[in-house]
């Protein structure tokens, strides 16, 4: 009895009360995303808001469960709860049922279960397992392969579910690895990557491709500072990409000037790589390679795009990097949404008065597009309101994370804070038009069991953990 007063006393309850605010407010907001004048009681279950107010006191009770459990019991199951999370990701691949186009859903009495939520859980404590085991060196080649295996295997299981969202959600854990010791290097390859992919799409292959060499060049200027090997080296591009036009425009007219260019720089830079290796020029190997890797990724996006990605996903993209305009269409669900918040002004047009989302405007209004609900009743206030109850919960769950005096919690700590602030970033970007609709969750705000459910564990664990930090260390 006295261990559970513990535990009661030293919760952090100015996160339990964001959490409960932050649950009702969805649950207020599902029920005048979806309100029938027929079922006025908000209790009702036969409605999405009478059932998720069955989820929430089953959130609840589960909270209350995960709160009572001995702390250190997380610590010493991490990997069999990740194991078996892995294993139910495996196997809705082959019993799972499909809805909206992605078979990753169990359906057990009536009720649909989403493994991939709770999988971001289970991750989170493998991940905290592994960072905190005894000799960890975040900068071990082994250290990274194994801390990569553990991320991308639930990432890719997600993706072959078709469910694109989920498994991008996974890229929450670089922030947890930065925050670890990962070398600033990797986000800024990974904000170059994620640049190139956008270029890559909008810009015609020839001018990309100048892009990267004029940088690359301009690069190796500010390393080398002498105008004569600057001159050596810009003769030999120069020479590869002019032979290659040259070709391009009398032998092989076929031969696409994109094509041509790419010729010339690829063939250009393994001339001055194997220059690079004979002198030990360590510093220009780098550069080359960068510069290599670069041109190689921007021939596979093109190929990924096209045969990777789901029509519906190409579409959101190219929407939203104005190469395609389908108001109609592609553009239809986010422009319906734009309309909805802006309609709502500065202080909304009232509590179920909203008629966008009376007369069903906008699809997924419950889930996906909860946000526009709140943009559109309760205007610029009501939105300004719930981002910051957000940004509130995720100050204190930082605060929380940096108090732990084990690395576990820690880690731990961080990977709730980033999973939920992705969760937080995507949904609401993609309400506005500024990231493509890839189908996720507002966390405690969108109507459904397994993420509300998910949401909740990973939360309450963390509370736990740190009720107990002065005992897990």
């Amino acid at each position: 009895m006295a261990r559970r007063n513990s535990t009661i006393a030293n919760l952090d309850w100015t996160t339990v009360v964001l959490y409960l605010v932050l649950v009702f407010l969805g649950w207020i907001n599902i029920y005048a995303a979806v309100f029938n004048e027929q079922f006025e009681s908000i209790f009702d279950i036969s409605q999405r808001y009478g059932k998720q107010l069955i989820w929430i006191v089953a959130a609840l009770i589960i909270a209350a469960i995960t709160l009572l459990i001995e702390a250190r019991f997380y610590v010493f199951f991490a990997y069999p709860i990740y194991g078996f999370f892995i294993f139910l990701l495996l196997a809705v691949l082959v019993f799972g049922v499909e809805i909206h186009g992605a078979r990753s859903w169990f359906v057990i009495a009536g009720f649909n279960i989403q493994p991939a939520e709770f999988a971001k859980f289970a991750t989170a404590l493998g991940l905290a397992k592994y960072i905190s085991s005894f000799n960890f060196k975040m900068h071990q080649f082994k250290s990274l392969i194994i801390i990569a295996f553990l991320i991308i295997t639930p990432a890719l299981l997600i993706f072959l579910q078709n469910d694109t969202g989920s498994a991008m959600v996974f890229l929450a854990f670089i922030i947890v690895l930065y925050r670890e010791g990962l070398s600033a290097i990797v986000l800024f390859f990974a904000f170059l990557i994620a640049v190139l992919f956008i270029f890559s799409l909008i810009l015609p292959d020839a001018v990309l491709i100048l892009i990267l060499l004029f940088s690359a060049l301009a690069v190796f200027y500010f390393m080398s500072q002498r105008i004569k090997d600057f001159g050596k080296v810009i003769l030999i591009p120069s020479g590869f990409i002019g032979l290659a036009l040259v070709i391009h425009y009398y032998l092989w007219p076929d031969f696409s000037i994109g094509s041509a260019i790419m010729a010339g720089a690829i063939c250009s830079a393994f001339i001055l790589l194997y220059i690079a290796v004979r002198k030990r020029l360590n510093n220009y190997l780098v550069l080359l390679l960068v510069f290599l890797g670069s041109l190689f990724f921007t021939l596979s996006v093109d190929y990924v795009f096209e045969n990777v990605l789901e029509p519906y996903h190409r579409n959101r993209i190219n929407e939203v990097l104005g190469i395609e305009s389908d108001p109609l269409g592609a553009g239809y669900n986010v422009n319906q949404s734009k309309i909805a918040i802006g309609s709502g002004g500065f202080s909304g047009k009232g509590f179920l008065n909203g008629t966008q989302t009376k007369f069903n405007f906008v699809p997924e209004q419950s889930t996906d597009f909860i946000f526009c609900t709140v943009g559109e009743e309760w205007g610029l206030i009501g939105t300004s309101l719930v981002v910051l109850l957000f940004m509130a919960l995720f100050i204190r769950l930082i605060m929380m994370a940096e108090r732990q005096r084990s690395v576990f919690s820690r880690v731990y700590g961080y990977s709730v804070t980033s999973i939920l602030f992705i969760h937080f970033a995507i949904n609401i970007g993609m309400t506005i038009g500024l990231v493509p609709v890839i189908g996720i969750p507002l966390p405690f705000f969108s109507y459904g069991g397994s993420s509300l459910w998910a949401f909740t564990i990973l939360l309450s664990v963390f509370l736990r953990l740190d009720a107990s930090r002065l005992d897990l260390f």
